[in-house]
Protein backbone atom coordinates (compact mmCIF):
# COMPACT_ATOMS: atom_id res chain seq x y z
CA UNK A 1 0.00 0.00 0.00
CA UNK A 2 1.23 3.77 -0.41
CA UNK A 3 2.34 5.81 2.17
CA UNK A 4 -0.12 8.31 3.74
CA UNK A 5 0.37 11.67 2.81
CA UNK A 6 1.05 14.54 5.00
CA UNK A 7 1.82 18.14 4.60
CA UNK A 8 4.10 20.03 7.03
CA UNK A 9 4.08 23.51 7.49
CA UNK A 10 7.78 24.01 7.30
CA UNK A 11 9.18 27.21 8.66
CA UNK A 12 13.19 25.36 8.39
CA UNK A 13 13.38 25.96 12.29
CA UNK A 14 14.14 23.36 14.61
CA UNK A 15 10.63 22.44 15.59
CA UNK A 16 9.53 21.86 11.57
CA UNK A 17 12.18 20.11 10.73
CA UNK A 18 12.16 17.53 13.51
CA UNK A 19 8.22 16.72 12.35
CA UNK A 20 9.40 16.30 8.90
CA UNK A 21 12.37 13.87 9.57
CA UNK A 22 10.18 11.68 12.70
CA UNK A 23 7.29 11.56 10.18
CA UNK A 24 9.32 10.43 6.99
CA UNK A 25 11.20 7.77 9.52
CA UNK A 26 7.24 6.99 10.60
CA UNK A 27 6.56 5.98 6.63
CA UNK A 28 4.74 9.13 5.73
CA UNK A 29 5.29 10.54 2.45
CA UNK A 30 6.30 14.21 3.83
CA UNK A 31 5.44 17.10 1.64
CA UNK A 32 7.02 20.51 3.12
CA UNK A 33 5.46 23.42 2.33
CA UNK A 34 6.45 26.79 3.91
CA UNK A 35 3.84 29.46 3.02
CA UNK A 36 5.39 32.92 2.39
CA UNK A 37 3.76 36.05 3.49
CA UNK A 38 6.68 37.76 2.42
CA UNK A 39 9.03 37.22 5.90
CA UNK A 40 10.98 35.06 4.07
CA UNK A 41 14.62 35.82 1.75
CA UNK A 42 15.02 34.35 -1.67
CA UNK A 43 18.03 32.76 0.18
CA UNK A 44 16.37 31.37 2.91
CA UNK A 45 14.06 30.23 0.68
CA UNK A 46 16.46 28.23 -1.15
CA UNK A 47 18.20 26.66 2.08
CA UNK A 48 14.16 25.53 3.11
CA UNK A 49 14.39 23.71 0.29
CA UNK A 50 17.39 22.07 0.58
CA UNK A 51 16.92 21.45 4.08
CA UNK A 52 14.21 19.73 3.30
CA UNK A 53 15.07 17.42 1.14
CA UNK A 54 18.16 16.13 3.68
CA UNK A 55 15.49 15.79 6.04
CA UNK A 56 13.75 13.60 3.85
CA UNK A 57 10.54 15.00 2.35
CA UNK A 58 9.08 13.41 -0.78
CA UNK A 59 8.41 16.69 -2.23
CA UNK A 60 8.80 21.20 -1.22
CA UNK A 61 7.20 23.81 -2.33
CA UNK A 62 7.13 27.51 -1.17
CA UNK A 63 3.48 28.81 -1.29
CA UNK A 64 3.84 32.45 -2.01
CA UNK A 65 0.68 34.38 -0.78
CA UNK A 66 2.14 37.57 -0.07
CA UNK A 67 -0.07 39.55 -2.52
CA UNK A 68 -3.03 37.35 -1.31
CA UNK A 69 -2.31 38.47 2.26
CA UNK A 70 -2.51 42.00 1.09
CA UNK A 71 -5.43 42.19 -0.87
CA UNK A 72 -7.93 40.04 1.73
CA UNK A 73 -6.42 41.51 5.00
CA UNK A 74 -3.27 43.98 5.00
CA UNK A 75 -5.07 46.70 3.19
CA UNK A 76 -8.09 46.38 5.30
CA UNK A 77 -5.79 46.68 8.38
CA UNK A 78 -4.73 49.97 6.65
CA UNK A 79 -7.68 51.43 5.84
CA UNK A 80 -9.35 50.30 10.22
CA UNK A 81 -5.93 52.15 11.17
CA UNK A 82 -5.64 48.66 13.28
CA UNK A 83 -3.22 48.80 16.24
CA UNK A 84 -3.58 46.17 18.68
CA UNK A 85 -4.16 48.13 22.03
CA UNK A 86 -3.44 51.30 19.82
CA UNK A 87 0.30 49.19 19.46
CA UNK A 88 1.16 46.41 17.85
CA UNK A 89 0.19 46.55 14.10
CA UNK A 90 -1.06 42.65 15.02
CA UNK A 91 1.40 41.47 12.04
CA UNK A 92 2.22 37.80 13.02
CA UNK A 93 -0.70 37.08 14.07
CA UNK A 94 -2.61 38.06 11.02
CA UNK A 95 0.35 36.08 8.77
CA UNK A 96 -0.02 33.42 10.65
CA UNK A 97 -4.17 32.90 9.63
CA UNK A 98 -2.69 33.26 5.42
CA UNK A 99 -0.11 30.37 6.17
CA UNK A 100 -2.26 28.29 7.54
CA UNK A 101 -5.17 28.91 4.40
CA UNK A 102 -2.54 28.83 2.19
CA UNK A 103 -1.12 25.34 3.36
CA UNK A 104 -4.60 23.69 4.29
CA UNK A 105 -5.49 24.69 0.37
CA UNK A 106 -2.30 22.65 -0.96
CA UNK A 107 -3.47 19.96 1.32
CA UNK A 108 -6.46 19.21 -0.55
CA UNK A 109 -4.64 19.82 -3.58
CA UNK A 110 -2.43 16.93 -3.00
CA UNK A 111 -5.43 14.94 -1.08
CA UNK A 112 -3.08 15.15 2.17
CA UNK A 113 -4.56 12.70 4.67
CA UNK A 114 -2.65 14.69 7.31
CA UNK A 115 -1.34 18.25 8.13
CA UNK A 116 1.54 19.08 10.66
CA UNK A 117 2.84 22.25 12.23
CA UNK A 118 5.57 22.77 14.56
CA UNK A 119 3.53 24.52 17.25
CA UNK A 120 3.81 24.47 20.93
CA UNK A 121 0.84 24.27 23.22
CA UNK A 122 1.79 27.18 25.07
CA UNK A 123 0.96 29.76 22.51
CA UNK A 124 -1.68 31.58 19.77
CA UNK A 125 -0.19 29.64 16.87
CA UNK A 126 -1.52 26.64 17.66
CA UNK A 127 -4.97 27.58 17.95
CA UNK A 128 -4.40 29.92 14.23
CA UNK A 129 -3.28 26.55 12.73
CA UNK A 130 -5.41 23.96 14.12
CA UNK A 131 -9.10 26.25 13.56
CA UNK A 132 -7.81 27.18 10.34
CA UNK A 133 -7.32 23.31 9.47
CA UNK A 134 -10.58 22.04 11.05
CA UNK A 135 -12.96 24.58 8.84
CA UNK A 136 -10.66 24.65 5.40
CA UNK A 137 -9.70 20.70 5.57
CA UNK A 138 -12.13 18.89 7.39
CA UNK A 139 -11.69 15.38 7.79
CA UNK A 140 -7.66 15.86 7.35
CA UNK A 141 -5.64 15.03 10.70
CA UNK A 142 -3.52 17.25 12.15
CA UNK A 143 -0.37 16.39 13.54
CA UNK A 144 2.03 18.42 16.53
CA UNK A 145 4.60 16.42 17.48
CA UNK A 146 6.25 19.55 19.50
CA UNK A 147 2.60 20.10 21.17
CA UNK A 148 1.90 16.28 22.04
CA UNK A 149 4.66 15.04 22.57
CA UNK A 150 5.69 17.67 24.64
CA UNK A 151 9.56 17.82 22.84
CA UNK A 152 12.45 20.14 24.61
CA UNK A 153 15.02 21.50 22.36
CA UNK A 154 17.47 19.03 23.09
CA UNK A 155 15.30 15.91 22.56
CA UNK A 156 14.57 17.44 18.93
CA UNK A 157 18.05 18.17 18.38
CA UNK A 158 19.66 14.86 19.47
CA UNK A 159 16.99 13.27 17.02
CA UNK A 160 18.11 15.47 14.55
CA UNK A 161 21.73 14.59 15.03
CA UNK A 162 21.18 10.64 15.40
CA UNK A 163 19.86 10.74 11.75
CA UNK A 164 22.47 12.57 10.50
CA UNK A 165 20.88 16.19 10.07
CA UNK A 166 23.27 19.38 11.32
CA UNK A 167 22.43 22.37 11.33
CA UNK A 168 23.01 25.35 14.31
CA UNK A 169 20.17 25.46 16.21
CA UNK A 170 21.60 27.33 19.02
CA UNK A 171 19.24 28.39 21.15
CA UNK A 172 19.70 32.36 21.06
CA UNK A 173 18.93 34.85 23.57
CA UNK A 174 16.06 36.39 21.40
CA UNK A 175 14.02 34.34 19.05
CA UNK A 176 12.46 36.88 15.85
CA UNK A 177 9.58 36.50 13.30
CA UNK A 178 10.13 38.66 10.52
CA UNK A 179 7.51 40.05 8.30
CA UNK A 180 6.15 41.91 5.90
CA UNK A 181 4.68 43.87 8.39
CA UNK A 182 7.07 43.96 11.36
CA UNK A 183 9.41 41.85 13.25
CA UNK A 184 8.27 40.28 16.26
CA UNK A 185 10.88 40.20 19.20
CA UNK A 186 10.67 37.07 22.14
CA UNK A 187 13.26 36.53 24.81
CA UNK A 188 15.64 38.02 26.78
CA UNK A 189 14.65 41.13 28.73
CA UNK A 190 10.99 40.80 27.44
CA UNK A 191 10.53 38.04 30.24
CA UNK A 192 11.07 40.73 32.91
CA UNK A 193 8.39 43.26 33.09
CA UNK A 194 10.55 45.80 33.86
CA UNK A 195 13.02 45.76 31.37
CA UNK A 196 12.94 46.76 27.59
CA UNK A 197 15.51 45.46 24.95
CA UNK A 198 18.86 46.84 24.46
CA UNK A 199 19.75 48.81 21.01
CA UNK A 200 21.81 45.45 19.52
CA UNK A 201 18.67 43.03 19.90
CA UNK A 202 16.97 45.02 17.23
CA UNK A 203 17.79 43.88 14.23
CA UNK A 204 17.61 47.44 12.32
CA UNK A 205 19.65 50.69 13.49
CA UNK A 206 19.86 53.97 12.33
CA UNK A 207 21.97 54.23 9.16
CA UNK A 208 20.27 57.51 7.81
CA UNK A 209 22.72 59.99 7.23
CA UNK A 210 20.02 63.04 7.63
CA UNK A 211 19.12 64.17 11.12
CA UNK A 212 15.85 64.94 9.42
CA UNK A 213 13.68 64.39 6.21
CA UNK A 214 10.60 64.51 5.12
CA UNK A 215 8.33 61.36 3.70
CA UNK A 216 5.07 61.82 1.66
CA UNK A 217 2.56 59.34 1.13
CA UNK A 218 0.35 59.20 -1.36
CA UNK A 219 -3.73 58.06 -1.04
CA UNK A 220 -6.06 56.97 -3.64
CA UNK A 221 -8.92 55.51 -1.74
CA UNK A 222 -6.83 54.65 1.23
CA UNK A 223 -4.45 52.80 -1.07
CA UNK A 224 -0.58 53.78 -1.77
CA UNK A 225 -0.19 54.95 -4.96
CA UNK A 226 3.32 56.69 -4.26
CA UNK A 227 6.23 57.67 -1.86
CA UNK A 228 7.92 60.35 -2.21
CA UNK A 229 6.26 60.97 -5.54
CA UNK A 230 7.43 57.62 -6.69
CA UNK A 231 4.43 56.03 -8.09
CA UNK A 232 3.81 52.01 -7.51
CA UNK A 233 1.24 49.87 -8.88
CA UNK A 234 2.57 46.88 -6.53
CA UNK A 235 1.35 47.48 -2.91
CA UNK A 236 4.31 45.24 -1.36
CA UNK A 237 6.92 47.09 -3.29
CA UNK A 238 5.17 50.59 -1.98
CA UNK A 239 4.63 48.84 2.04
CA UNK A 240 9.03 47.40 1.56
CA UNK A 241 10.01 50.81 0.13
CA UNK A 242 8.29 52.56 3.28
CA UNK A 243 10.08 50.15 5.15
CA UNK A 244 13.38 50.67 3.90
CA UNK A 245 13.50 54.57 4.83
CA UNK A 246 11.81 53.91 7.90
CA UNK A 247 13.84 51.36 9.30
CA UNK A 248 17.38 53.95 8.14
CA UNK A 249 15.90 55.98 11.29
CA UNK A 250 15.19 53.07 13.39
CA UNK A 251 11.17 53.78 13.53
CA UNK A 252 8.98 51.86 14.44
CA UNK A 253 10.08 50.04 17.62
CA UNK A 254 7.88 49.50 21.00
CA UNK A 255 6.65 46.76 23.66
CA UNK A 256 2.86 45.06 23.59
CA UNK A 257 1.39 43.73 26.66
CA UNK A 258 -1.93 41.75 25.52
CA UNK A 259 -4.14 38.97 26.15
CA UNK A 260 -3.31 36.03 24.42
CA UNK A 261 -6.49 33.52 22.90
CA UNK A 262 -5.39 31.04 25.53
CA UNK A 263 -6.07 33.65 28.50
CA UNK A 264 -2.65 34.88 30.00
CA UNK A 265 -0.78 37.81 29.46
CA UNK A 266 1.87 37.98 26.68
CA UNK A 267 4.69 40.26 26.11
CA UNK A 268 6.56 40.75 23.34
CA UNK A 269 8.24 44.03 21.42
CA UNK A 270 9.00 44.88 17.68
CA UNK A 271 10.16 46.54 15.43
CA UNK A 272 7.96 47.67 12.48
CA UNK A 273 8.90 51.15 10.74
CA UNK A 274 6.19 50.68 7.66
CA UNK A 275 3.43 49.85 9.39
CA UNK A 276 3.54 52.45 12.28
CA UNK A 277 4.21 55.12 9.54
CA UNK A 278 1.71 54.11 7.33
CA UNK A 279 -0.96 53.76 9.90
CA UNK A 280 -0.66 57.11 11.09
CA UNK A 281 -0.34 58.80 7.46
CA UNK A 282 -3.40 57.05 6.62
CA UNK A 283 -5.08 57.91 10.23
CA UNK A 284 -3.95 62.39 9.09
CA UNK A 285 -5.38 61.86 5.77
CA UNK A 286 -8.28 60.61 7.12
CA UNK A 287 -9.06 63.47 9.83
CA UNK A 288 -9.32 65.87 7.21
CA UNK A 289 -11.32 63.66 4.03
CA UNK A 290 -14.10 61.85 6.28
CA UNK A 291 -16.76 63.09 8.29
CA UNK A 292 -17.28 62.69 12.34
CA UNK A 293 -19.45 59.53 12.47
CA UNK A 294 -17.41 58.10 9.43
CA UNK A 295 -14.78 58.27 11.72
CA UNK A 296 -16.11 56.85 14.93
CA UNK A 297 -18.05 54.30 13.18
CA UNK A 298 -14.92 53.44 11.48
CA UNK A 299 -13.16 53.10 14.64
CA UNK A 300 -15.42 50.64 16.09
CA UNK A 301 -15.57 48.11 13.26
CA UNK A 302 -11.44 48.55 12.76
CA UNK A 303 -10.79 47.65 16.22
CA UNK A 304 -12.96 44.50 15.86
CA UNK A 305 -11.61 43.51 12.73
CA UNK A 306 -8.20 43.80 14.42
CA UNK A 307 -9.39 41.98 17.13
CA UNK A 308 -10.90 38.85 15.12
CA UNK A 309 -7.51 38.66 13.13
CA UNK A 310 -5.66 38.09 16.18
CA UNK A 311 -8.72 35.88 18.35
CA UNK A 312 -8.24 32.97 14.90
CA UNK A 313 -11.69 34.51 13.87
CA UNK A 314 -10.65 35.58 10.28
CA UNK A 315 -12.95 32.96 8.52
CA UNK A 316 -15.96 34.16 11.08
CA UNK A 317 -18.29 35.53 8.76
CA UNK A 318 -18.75 39.03 9.90
CA UNK A 319 -15.37 39.62 8.60
CA UNK A 320 -15.98 40.18 4.84
CA UNK A 321 -19.35 43.00 6.32
CA UNK A 322 -16.51 44.79 8.01
CA UNK A 323 -14.26 44.62 5.11
CA UNK A 324 -17.09 46.33 3.06
CA UNK A 325 -17.91 48.83 5.48
CA UNK A 326 -14.13 49.52 5.44
CA UNK A 327 -13.82 50.00 2.49
CA UNK A 328 -16.78 52.18 1.39
CA UNK A 329 -15.56 54.42 4.31
CA UNK A 330 -12.26 55.26 2.11
CA UNK A 331 -13.95 56.51 -0.89
CA UNK A 332 -12.73 59.97 -0.49
CA UNK A 333 -9.34 59.02 1.37
CA UNK A 334 -7.20 60.70 -1.32
CA UNK A 335 -4.24 62.59 -0.96
CA UNK A 336 -0.60 62.98 0.02
CA UNK A 337 0.17 62.68 4.16
CA UNK A 338 3.68 64.33 5.16
CA UNK A 339 5.51 62.97 7.71
CA UNK A 340 8.99 64.27 9.50
CA UNK A 341 11.71 61.41 10.59
CA UNK A 342 14.12 61.94 12.94
CA UNK A 343 16.23 58.60 14.54
CA UNK A 344 13.70 56.59 16.32
CA UNK A 345 10.84 58.87 16.01
CA UNK A 346 8.91 60.62 13.38
CA UNK A 347 6.18 63.49 13.68
CA UNK A 348 2.63 63.94 11.39
CA UNK A 349 2.90 67.49 9.83
CA UNK A 350 -0.14 67.70 7.71
CA UNK A 351 -1.49 66.35 4.15
CA UNK A 352 -2.69 67.69 0.69
CA UNK A 353 -5.82 66.51 -0.21
CA UNK A 354 -8.46 67.48 -3.41
CA UNK A 355 -11.31 66.04 -0.56
CA UNK A 356 -9.48 68.21 2.37
CA UNK A 357 -12.78 69.06 4.16
CA UNK A 358 -10.94 71.87 6.30
CA UNK A 359 -11.08 73.59 3.08
CA UNK A 360 -14.66 74.40 3.24
CA UNK A 361 -15.93 77.86 2.05
CA UNK A 362 -18.22 78.37 5.25
CA UNK A 363 -15.54 78.93 7.34
CA UNK A 364 -12.05 78.77 8.97
CA UNK A 365 -11.77 77.15 11.88
CA UNK A 366 -11.06 80.06 14.76
CA UNK A 367 -10.67 82.81 12.35
CA UNK A 368 -13.91 83.91 10.17
CA UNK A 369 -17.41 82.20 9.64
CA UNK A 370 -18.74 82.91 6.23
CA UNK A 371 -21.94 80.06 6.46
CA UNK A 372 -23.49 81.92 9.48
CA UNK A 373 -23.93 85.18 11.26
CA UNK A 374 -23.47 86.04 14.70
CA UNK A 375 -27.21 86.10 15.72
CA UNK A 376 -27.30 82.38 14.07
CA UNK A 377 -24.36 81.57 16.18
CA UNK A 378 -25.83 82.29 19.66
CA UNK A 379 -29.57 80.95 18.42
CA UNK A 380 -27.45 77.80 18.05
CA UNK A 381 -25.57 77.95 21.31
CA UNK A 382 -28.61 78.81 23.47
CA UNK A 383 -30.87 76.12 21.70
CA UNK A 384 -27.69 73.36 22.35
CA UNK A 385 -27.90 74.16 26.02
CA UNK A 386 -31.63 73.70 26.63
CA UNK A 387 -31.39 70.06 27.75
CA UNK A 388 -28.91 71.29 30.53
CA UNK A 389 -30.68 73.88 31.34
CA UNK A 390 -33.76 72.27 31.60
CA UNK A 391 -31.82 69.43 34.16
CA UNK A 392 -30.01 72.02 36.37
CA UNK A 393 -33.39 74.23 35.93
CA UNK A 394 -34.86 71.05 38.50
CA UNK A 395 -31.86 70.25 40.21
CA UNK A 396 -29.69 73.06 41.36
CA UNK A 397 -27.80 71.16 43.87
CA UNK A 398 -26.26 69.19 41.84
CA UNK A 399 -24.30 71.74 39.99
CA UNK A 400 -20.48 71.42 39.55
Amino acid sequence: MANKKVVVAFSGGLDTSYTVMKLTQDGWDVYAACANTGGFSAEQLKTNEENAYKLGAKAYVTLDVTHEYYEKSLKYMIFGNVLRNNCYPISVSSERIFQAIAIARYAKEIGADAIAHGSTGAGNDQIRFDMTFLVMAPGVEIITLTRDKALSRKEEVDYLNEHGFYADFTKLKYSYNVGIWGTSICGGEILDPTQGLPEEAYLKHVTAKEEEAELKITFEKGEIVAVNGEKFDDKIAAIQKIEEIGASYAIGRDCNVGDTIIGIKGRVAFEAAAPKLIIEAHRLLEKSTLSKWQQYWKDQVGNWYGMFLHESQYLEPVMPDIEAMLTSSQRNVNGTAILKLRPFSFQTVGVDSPDDLTKSKLGEYGEMQHGWTAEDAKGFIKVSSTPLRVYYGMHPDEQR
